[in-house]
């Protein structure tokens, strides 16, 4: 009796009952209703057990009394409660352990069964305990994937007032940490990871990725002390099978763009034999566009941040930017991104594509709409400024005018791009094909006259030369569109 509420809970003690009793047995509720039930065999079921029960149980609640019996022509009900050693009032919701034998009753079962009714209440509790301890897991679990969602939409304050009923506080600047797990062993390597820098980094499970777990990580400032190993350092040596990819210090801010540079890294972590990368290939593209480029964003999506719903139940302005923000970032998973219906999200990229003249089919389009977004969330300080050029307006409204073309030639957009273009630089066949492609495999390999794998692994080694992610989104095809299209119109010009 007692192995089986340390090894198989109720479920199990019910089972071994019923065949004790060569019959039936469960927990039922003062009413009557069951709420646990076994029999010995499936063709042992009691006729009108339900009936017998409930009349037993109705009984005993009217009576108040420690145990109460049953009988009718073929089968007898035993029933004793479970909420305590002596019957009163705090005992009345408490459920009924209830058992249907054939007559005559065994001897000793009533023993059995009064012997019985400890254990099996405080199996019970303990399970009622762990059912609510995996509710407040989970509730947990949601509100960091909340305050995650609001960090990568740009909601600093109301992501900071979400977090302080959680903890650890939200370090500010950060490092974004994307460590990829095997299987189901995401909950072992967050402990790990909780272990490794002492609780003070904020771990999310992915609600996009299943075997992806986030951490934003207190960006020490200070030199840190000799000896000391960096916490996504010490998750990739201590779980031999994950791979850790790590972001450059950013603002809290910034959450979103620390995100992308950390899951570029994961993808060049995989080909590594310590699986541990951290990003370093160059500046975001949204930093290098000037005043100019925050002019240009601003024109192109005010649109969208002027827009008013008609109806009340529809998406507004934010909705809508939070929804352009993870579709590019997500593609198709931005529905569990969102957690919204596929539906919703195709209506609401139709509404933004009407809304700012956009094809969101076309790469050069979706590029165009995430450069704006990440301008528009990159304060104007922080952009490279660029030198006066003889001839360029004074006021730059005419600039802003002249779409992205304009800004794409500037001078440090243009070192931008042979920055991110250099590990390719003679070599770049492949790169250009998929991307006119519109980052599709299968139109990519039919125009290099290659099968669909080989397109595959070129883009893969890519993927190690490039230190960035192609075939799974966050994808580098935006930024490498934009590269290419500088580059080209930097030879034309």
């Amino acid at each position: 009796m007692h192995r089986l509420t340390r090894t198989g809970g109720t479920a199990e003690l019910l089972r071994w009952l019923a065949g004790r009793a060569e019959g039936w047995a469960g927990l039922v509720g003062p009413d009557g209703t069951v709420l646990h039930a076994a029999a010995r065999t499936a063709g042992a079921m009691v006729p009108d057990v339900a009936g017998l029960v409930a009349e037993g149980a109705s009984a005993l609640t009217e009576r108040g009394v420690q145990a109460y019996s049953v009988d009718t022509g073929a089968y007898t009900a035993l029933l004793f409660p479970l909420g305590g050693s002596s019957p009163g009032v705090g005992d009345l919701g408490a459920p009924v352990l209830a058992v249907v034998t054939p007559r005559p009753v065994a001897a000793g079962l009533a023993t059995l069964l009064a012997d019985v009714v400890l254990p099996l209440s405080l199996c019970l509790q303990a399970e009622t305990l762990e059912r609510k301890r995996r509710r407040v897991d989970l509730a947990e679990s949601r509100g960091r994937e909340a305050v995650l969602h609001l960090l990568m939409t740009g909601q600093l304050s109301i992501a900071q007032q979400v977090a302080g009923a959680l903890r650890p506080r939200l370090p500010d600047p950060v490092r974004v940490c994307v460590v990829e797990c095997s299987g189901g062993g995401r909950d072992e390597v967050a402990r790990v990871c909780a272990d490794a820098d002492g609780g003070r980094s904020w771990i999310v499970r992915c609600p996009v990725y299943a075997r992806h777990l986030i951490l934003v990580m207190p960006a020490e400032a200070e030199t840190p002390e000799p000896g000391a190993v960096p916490p996504d350092e010490t998750v990739a040596a201590r779980v031999g099978d994950c791979v850790v990819g790590v972001s450059e210090p950013v603002p809290l801010a910034d959450t979103a763009t620390g995100y992308r540079q950390a899951f570029h890294a994961l993808a060049a972590a995989r080909e590594l034999p310590t699986r541990h990368a951290r990003f370093g290939v160059s500046p975001d593209s949204s930093l290098v566009v000037g005043p100019a480029g925050h002019r240009w964003a601003d024109e192109l999506l005010n649109p969208l941040l002027t827009h008013v719903p008609r109806r009340a139940q529809d998406p507004g302005s934010q909705e809508l930017l939070a929804t352009a923000a993870s579709w590019l970032a997500f593609s198709s998973h931005a529905t569990e991104h969102l957690k919204v219906h596929r539906n919703t999200l195709a209506a609401r990229l139709r509404l933004i594509g009407e809304l700012l003249g956009l094809d969101l089919h076309r790469l050069a389009d979706q590029a165009a709409l995430d450069l704006a977004l990440r301008v528009r969330s990159t304060p104007a300080p922080a952009c490279t400024p660029e030198p006066a050029q003889s001839g360029s307006p004074a006021s730059g409204t005419s600039e802003a005018a002249g779409g992205l073309d304009a800004i794409l030639v500037r001078p440090a957009v243009r070192d931008w791009a042979d920055q991110q273009l250099a590990p390719v630089l003679g070599a770049e066949e492949t790169l250009r094909t998929w991307v006119r492609c519109e980052g599709r495999i299968g139109p990519a390999a039919a125009e290099l006259g290659i099968s669909v794998p080989g397109a595959r692994k070129r883009l893969t080694r890519l993927e190690t030369v490039l230190q960035r992610s192609l075939l799974r989104p966050p994808s580098a095809r935006y930024d490498l569109w934009l590269a290419l299209r500088s580059r080209d119109l930097t030879a034309a010009a």
